[in-house]
């Protein structure tokens, strides 16, 4: 199956006044806006937003806007660039529902986390995340 990728233009914003959170991120073909603390924030900001509006967008029966290659008229203290976003590897990289898995322990290692009521698969989730580096 081929991906679904999508490209939308995004406009950051400066707030002077903000000093912890200071760029506006503005998603004009979607309607939305969102924030960031740097402009490389700004743009992981703008393209999280994207993945899971057009997501939401597709899993509501929706139509999802075209992508658009051009870059919209800016006043001088505002930032355009273009964000691209790869909707199938966004919905895969997000997808938390369970998945079977087989593994292989010690029987003496089965044994002590039966005495001890652990949920292996929640060790083994937390474990996965933490040797992966994803924060929940």
């Amino acid at each position: 199956m081929k991906d679904v990728k999508v490209v939308y233009p995004i406009i950051i914003i400066k707030d002077p006044n903000d000093k912890s959170v200071p760029y506006i991120v503005s998603i004009p073909n979607l309607g939305g806006y969102t924030q960031g603390t740097s402009i490389e924030n700004s743009i992981e900001m703008g393209r999280d937003f994207i993945g899971l509006k057009v997501l939401d967008l597709i899993e509501d029966g929706g139509s999802v806007p075209k992508s658009v290659y051009s870059l919209p008229d800016t006043k001088p203290n505002e930032l355009a660039t273009l964000v691209d976003v790869n909707i199938s590897a966004y919905r895969r990289q997000h997808d938390s529902h369970p998945v079977k898995k087989t593994v292989n322990i010690p029987n003496y290692l089965n044994e002590k986390g039966i005495e001890s009521n652990l949920n292996f698969s929640q060790l083994l989730t937390k474990a996965l995340e933490e040797k992966f580096g994803i924060k929940k």
